[in-house]
């Protein structure tokens, strides 16, 4: 997969969130469950897409962990929404799959990202 569908693809998901968040804010004690779900989820999106205006490596790295960050909470908080009973739907259950899996890329994307980081700088030293 490269940049562009999976920019396409964060996108995607942080639309089907918006979604999802408007039927959970029609439940008022989900309001600030809501709110955060779909910050997490379109601040990923976002900060994934920042990503491609990094000025360095060191910066490409730094902006990948808020991204990292930000899917993990996505997680979480689908999670939460799912184990407290709140929406069980099938479309909810599709979106904590492709929120894991986003996390799951990204996380592999930072990892490697260190790792690489890391051997650059050692062949300077």
């Amino acid at each position: 997969m490269d940049r562009v569908e999976l920019e396409a693809r964060t996108m995607a998901f942080a639309k089907a969130v918006k979604n999802l968040c408007e039927q959970l804010r029609k439940q008022p004690i989900v309001w600030g469950t809501a709110g955060q779900l779909l910050d997490a989820s379109t601040s990923m999106a976002a900060n994934y897409r920042a990503t491609s205006r990094s000025r360095s490596p060191d910066e490409w790295v730094s902006k990948l962990a808020v991204v990292v960050e930000e899917s993990d909470e996505a997680v979480y908080w689908l999670e939460f929404v799912q184990g407290s009973k709140l929406d069980q739907s099938p479309a909810s259950m599709r979106l904590l799959a492709e929120a894991k899996e986003l996390r799951a890329i990204f996380a592999a994307s930072y990892a490697t990202s260190r790792r690489n980081r890391r051997n650059r700088r050692r062949k300077k030293d």
